[in-house]
């Protein structure tokens, strides 16, 4: 970075720090946007449901001086001075800066070949759809050969990007824009913010952003934080839907070379104007991504708009999601969310089974793990909704040794310990990585 944009970027710090210092009744009102048009339409939401787009990093938890851009601003001037000192003496040494690509990525001949079978359909060119049945990706890793991965850049690709409804719990805004056109890219970040003062803090520090809102899912009740990883990201001709198991920092995404994640993606292409897929009409899939948007708090116009896809390639696809809180009333919802949902997915998907299952666990936290959870996730991957496991523990707490449950729930212990394969890193493992 040379001086003069260090200047620079001082500048726009302090012309942020004045803009944020203002109140909050000063912030105009935003326009409305959605997945299923390029234009946008007004909306009588007020100033403070509305934020808009900026060019420096979130922090999940800002220190006291430092707000949801991620700049302590006094530090960035002792900064700027100090390589100035070091430029009149000598130039700086050579740094190892990972190379981000910023061009798509080569379709093979086996994935066009996959696209060609959607011709068919009555879609705008879909020839660009790059995931058409969906696949499961590893993020790229600086330094490491490239196999089958994916970098952030790729999953945007920005060119062509129309809106961008992204979900992280940490979050490096100022890293996370130079990989996206916020000139012509509508932006909506998802994101924790457990209290009122918070979310003021947020909007008034994103007010000069033109091109970005934020949603803030709710924080009442038993939930502790908003963990959830989405994208959805609206083309010209499709919708891509992006379940990460990255953050948006530079990290989770390898461009530091020591780490890696995974990361599933699915093209749906865009109906024909004027069309629209009924809610009765939409798969499973479909129908659980509307009601998760809908938990989060989205924004209406969006959530709608969803319908304008065609979702007939998740009809083998199950979306499993977790919403925090308690779920009780009307249409059973606890049916529909955390292991309960995953059981639900399952039998949906006709795959429900009562035989021995082998199941493979990828975990990090293995001393968090004990057999009442393993029990749950065990029978839930059978189809069980969580009535089995609940029944059982009501039954327990009758204290009846002669009741089935307890015949089955150690032949269940059993099938755990025998086929319930856990994967974590070793210390081993830790200490030989980069």
């Amino acid at each position: 970075m040379t001086d003069s944009d260090s200047d620079e970027d001082l500048k726009r710090a302090i012309q942020l720090s004045l803009q944020s210092s203002r109140s909050e009744h000063q912030a105009t009102k935003r326009e409305i946007i959605n997945l299923d048009s390029d234009d946008e339409s007004t909306t009588d939401e007020s100033p403070e449901e509305v934020a808009t787009q900026g060019n420096e990093s979130i922090r999940s938890k800002p220190a006291p001086s430092m707000g949801i851009l991620g700049l302590d601003r006094k530090a960035m001037e002792q900064e700027r001075l100090a390589r100035k000192r070091r430029a009149s003496i000598s130039p700086p040494p050579p740094r190892k800066v990972p190379k981000i690509s910023n061009h798509p990525p080569e379709v093979s001949a086996e994935r066009l070949a996959h696209d060609q079978e959607f011709e068919s359909m009555p879609v705008t060119q879909p020839s660009k759809l790059t995931f058409p049945n969906g696949v499961v990706k590893k993020t790229w890793a600086f330094g490491h050969p490239r196999q089958d991965d994916i970098k952030l850049e790729e999953v945007l690709e920005k060119n062509d990007l129309n809106l961008a409804v992204l979900s992280s719990f940490q979050w490096d805004v100022e890293w996370l824009l130079r990989k996206i056109n916020s000139k012509t890219t509508q932006l909506v970040f998802v994101m924790q913010a457990d209290t009122n003062e918070v979310k003021a803090q947020y909007r008034r520090e994103t007010a000069a952003m033109k091109n970005l809102r934020l949603c803030f899912p709710s924080m009442e009740g038993q939930v502790n934080c908003m963990h959830s990883k989405l994208m959805l990201l609206s083309y010209p001709t499709h919708l891509r839907v992006v379940v990460p198991t990255a953050n948006l920092v530079a990290y989770d995404w390898g461009e530091t070379g020591v780490m890696e994640n995974m990361a599933f993606l699915i093209d749906l292409p865009r109906l024909p104007a004027e069309q629209a897929m009924h809610k009765d009409e939409m798969t499973h899939f479909g129908k659980d991504l509307v009601y998760f948007l809908e938990a989060m708090g989205l924004d209406q116009t969006i959530v709608t708009s969803i319908h304008q896809f065609d979702f007939s390639a998740t009809r083998y696809l199950a979306f499993v999601h977790t919403i925090g809180g308690a779920h009780t009333g009307e249409g059973e919802p606890w049916r529909r969310t955390g292991y309960c949902g995953l059981g639900r997915a399952v039998s949906q998907l006709g795959l429900a089974l009562e035989k021995p299952l082998a199941i493979d666990y990828v975990t990090s936290s293995v001393g968090s793990l004990n057999m009442e959870y393993m029990l749950m996730l065990y029978l839930a991957a059978q189809g069980d909704d969580g009535l089995k496991e609940f029944n059982g523990r009501y039954i327990s707490a009758k204290k009846n040794p002669e009741h089935k449950w307890f015949r089955l729930k150690d032949q269940l212990k059993k099938q755990v310990t025998e086929d319930f394969r856990i994967y974590f890193p070793s210390e081993e493992t830790v200490k030989a990585s980069k």
